[in-house]
């Protein structure tokens, strides 16, 4: 299982391709691709939107299932997921929303 992320040009924030082709915030939010097809999709809307300079340098990342949620497999997009390890209360981790998706 992948998903596509990238930084959104105007202010650098992380963010994933979502279910409905929009860039949002959070990782529950992301389409989650699980075959070449939908692989091959995502990329083509992340070049797109490079294009229309919404985003910069999207890639894919790996993630598995842990506990009933979706977490990147490598540390490095765990943190950019979720914010600093050792300041909880910066970062995605300390907003109070929840996901409309």
């Amino acid at each position: 299982m992948k998903a596509l992320t990238a930084n959104r040009l105007i202010d650098g924030e992380v963010v994933w391709l979502g279910r409905a082709g929009q860039w949002v915030e959070t990782l529950d939010a992301a389409r989650l691709l699980e075959n070449a097809e939908a692989i091959a999709e995502a990329e083509a809307l992340g070049i797109e939107a490079v294009a229309q300079r919404l985003i910069v340098e999207p890639y894919l990342i790996d993630l598995r299932r842990e506990d009933n949620e979706i977490v990147p497999v490598r540390f490095r997009e765990r943190i950019r997921a979720k914010g600093p390890t050792t300041r909880l209360d910066l970062g995605k981790q300390a907003r109070r929303e929840v996901s409309a998706a």
